[in-house]
């Protein structure tokens, strides 16, 4: 049997265990259990005032972010859950960068705690550009339960994906 594609990279045993929960209808019953509550940030204001706030309080010295949306566009099952990009533009004889944070829709209905993982991913690319050590000890800083929030996620995404679909 094909390992799940948001699980590739974890160990056999571990990969079974999510087989024997999912062929008995437990995954979703059980991701509900863990994380019942969906977030109320609904739109893209909200949603800026959200991932501000979290960069206040864990970033302040970092960039300025211009613009934080939900975008439909965004490919989950190409591993774009979230994206931060610079955008340079001439202004007279000036160059301006802007920054962008892209969350995938997927998440205005998933639970508090995945919306919060995919921000402090995306905030932690503020100050380290590769998924390194320190990118990993920053995400940690910001949101102490990020690996198993990260893992967590993927058995989301996993469940969505074999009962409705990702896109």
């Amino acid at each position: 049997m094909e390992t799940p594609r948001y699980l590739a990279g974890y160990p056999p045993h571990l990969i079974a265990q999510v087989r024997a929960l999912m062929e008995q209808g437990r995954l979703g019953t059980m991701l509900g259990q863990k994380y019942g509550q969906p977030h109320t940030v609904r739109n893209d204001g909200q949603l800026y005032e959200y991932v501000q706030d979290m960069k206040d309080r864990h970033l302040r010295q970092s960039a300025p972010l211009g613009k934080v949306v939900y975008d439909g566009k965004l490919q989950v099952m190409k591993h774009a859950l979230g994206t931060h990009t610079t955008i340079s533009r001439v202004q007279g004889g000036r160059l301006k960068a802007s920054r962008e944070m892209r969350i995938a829709s997927v998440f205005r209905d998933a639970p508090a705690e995945f919306l919060r993982m995919i921000v402090v991913h995306e905030l932690a690319h503020l100050k380290q550009a590769a998924h390194d050590k320190a990118f990993y000890r920053l995400c940690t800083h910001m949101e102490p339960d990020y690996h198993q929030l990260e893992f967590d996620l993927r058995l989301y995404l996993t469940h969505l994906d074999a009962t409705r679909g990702v896109g």
